[in-house]
């Protein structure tokens, strides 16, 4: 019986014709847009408290970009669909974190790592 089913899969997955440039993609896309959640696990485990840095967010659409692509190229309407949505969502929630004033923690954070945002505005 297992026997079966191991040489059906097989069967199966010989059958697949796989480019090995878009599964690369596939899978780079995935790292990026899995991996939003190792930073994520990271951060709050430093905050001690759960977090979501804003690199999350540009993680996620980085990685639903790349993700996006590779189901264009599959012609995979339902996933084209939702990863377009999702780009959407991810990008109003950067949106609305840089409308939204700093607190005072977060700023001490950036002081800790070095970040200076002073004058990032007076590039002519």
């Amino acid at each position: 019986m297992i026997d079966a089913v191991l040489t059906g899969i097989q069967n199966a997955v010989n059958q697949v014709k796989i480019d090995p440039y878009w599964e690369l993609t596939a899978f780079v896309g995935e790292a990026v847009f899995g991996g939003r959640f190792i930073l994520q696990w990271i951060m709050s485990e430093k905050k001690k408290q759960s977090y979501i840095p804003d690199f999350f967010w540009y993680m996620s659409i980085v990685g639903s970009m790349i993700l996006l692509a590779y189901f264009v190229h599959k012609q995979s309407l339902a996933m084209i669909i939702a990863f377009s949505l999702q780009i959407l969502i991810y990008g109003r929630n950067l949106h609305l974190i840089k409308r939204t004033p700093k607190p005072a923690v977060e700023q001490a954070d950036k002081k800790h790592w070095g970040i200076d945002e002073s004058n990032q505005g007076d590039k002519k």
